[in-house]
């Protein structure tokens, strides 16, 4: 971590709200030429360039990002390390491609070098999207979370991850049992779990794949360490909802097997929640439980179209997840194009700086985190992300049309990727550079 006060100067955008709660133009403000100043890894001063610049001495140094745009650095509330490997796997929905793709791949993080080696390339690949904080999922070997977790403190990133907990309908060679998935979890928790900039999450894969026993024992861990967080999927396809009852019908529902062990609570993320009832979002509200909106994988998986508004308005939190491997891309810029297609099919309008927000501050507040990441404000960590609005010819040439802040982000998200990110810094360092 730089000790010295730095300061970078570009035009910079700060989310300060969500555009469902204000109107837009109070969600966000804009510095067309603004200037972000670091020290000790947080940020101390943010405004326009001249009336800031005056409030300090000079004894700073000083970074030109002309014709950039730097915003907080983006929040991926849902993604597979294990699964970078096996990205864009062609022709499968969600059961089979577990099957067939997924499960073979996982079995390989056995070896905590191969392990080391993708946690290596997945973490290169955040940086270069502009990624800063993930909810990560590991394998259900504990070596692969404590690869994940070497890697991720040397970097001195934000990252939440846990092993993954399967006892059943599962291949015997990735499946584990309640005492030693407890034994293991337990370990993980209390060797990393707010060491440094890192958390745990206790992660079931899903329903289908843990005993009542185990899922019994995921709620203990919770009660054992309340301030953990929980990382799940939900409701995703409709053929793994039929799955569920069948293996659950003592419970109303999906939800309610997870709710039955204790498992919703306030650091509760699910991912995908396409297709939930009124009383299991109801139920979602009420305990402060978050969703993660994986617009990508949805779709490449055929699962369905996530109704944001509709989740919205019974106040859940929701976060954006790229859900790599089934994801298609670790960018959150492509996520958001995604996103804004998925609500145009149902007829609903997904408004950029509500885009820039749900992959920022609103991801930060799915995790709990918005007192220290997702916005760029005095007193929270420096995680941010340098934008290149004019990355190829074209979008160039497209932004010379444009009239609007607001134009030239949609732009940016609908025609962005990791050749927009023109650098990533972590807690005030540079991590990656598009050189």
């Amino acid at each position: 971590m730089s000790q010295q006060k730095t300061a970078y100067r570009s035009a910079i955008i700060q989310i300060i709200a969500d555009p469902k709660e204000v109107d837009i133009e109070e969600a966000y403000r804009y510095f067309e030429d603004g200037l972000l100043v670091v020290e000790n890894g947080y940020i101390v001063d943010v405004g326009d360039y001249i009336e800031t610049l005056a409030k300090h001495n000079g004894d700073m140094a000083m970074v030109n990002y002309q014709d950039k745009i730097i915003t907080a650095g983006f929040i991926d509330t849902h993604i597979h390390y294990p699964q970078t490997g096996m990205i864009a796997s062609y022709g499968e929905q969600l059961l089979d491609w577990l099957e067939n793709y997924t499960f073979p791949e996982e079995e390989r993080f056995k070896d905590p070098e191969y392990a080391k080696k993708v946690a290596k390339i997945f973490l290169n690949e955040l940086a270069s999207n502009g990624t800063t904080t993930a909810l990560v999922f590991g394998t259900v070997h504990k070596q692969s979370v404590d690869m994940f977790f070497q890697e991720a403190q040397r970097r001195n990133l934000r990252m939440i991850c846990g092993k993954v907990l399967m006892d059943r309908n599962a291949p015997d060679y990735l499946t584990d049992t309640p005492e030693c998935g407890y034994n293991d979890s337990k370990e993980l928790i209390e060797k990393w779990h707010n060491n440094g900039r890192l958390s745990y999450a206790v992660t079931p894969r899903f329903a289908p794949t843990s005993t009542p026993e185990q899922l019994a024992m995921v709620g203990q861990l919770l009660q054992e360490y309340p301030s953990v967080y929980m990382h799940t999927h939900l409701s995703e396809n409709k053929q793994e909802i039929e799955w569920v009852k069948s293996l659950f019908p003592d419970r109303e529902g999906y939800l309610d097997v997870y709710d039955h062990y204790g498992l919703l609570h306030q650091r509760s993320v699910f991912a995908h929640g396409v297709h939930l009832s009124d009383c299991e979002c109801q139920r979602l509200s009420d305990t402060g439980s978050a969703i993660a909106f994986c617009p990508t994988s949805n779709l490449f998986l055929g699962s369905g179209l996530f109704d944001l508004t509709r989740i919205e308005n019974f106040g859940i939190r929701v976060g954006m997840g790229t859900d790599v491997g089934a994801g298609t891309s670790f960018s959150l810029m492509q996520t958001m194009s995604e996103a804004y297609k998925i609500m145009q099919l149902q007829q609903q309008k997904l408004h950029p700086i509500k885009s820039l927000y749900q992959a920022t501050l609103g991801g930060a507040k799915a995790l709990y985190l918005d007192n220290k990441i997702g916005s760029l404000e005095v007193g929270k960590e420096a995680d941010f992300v340098v934008l290149e609005p004019n990355a190829t010819t074209l979008m160039k040439f497209r932004m010379q049309q444009t009239k609007t802040l607001e134009e030239k982000l949609f732009v940016l998200m609908s025609l962005g990727d990791d050749r927009t990110v023109h650098a990533t810094y972590v807690y005030g360092d540079l991590a990656y550079k598009n050189e």
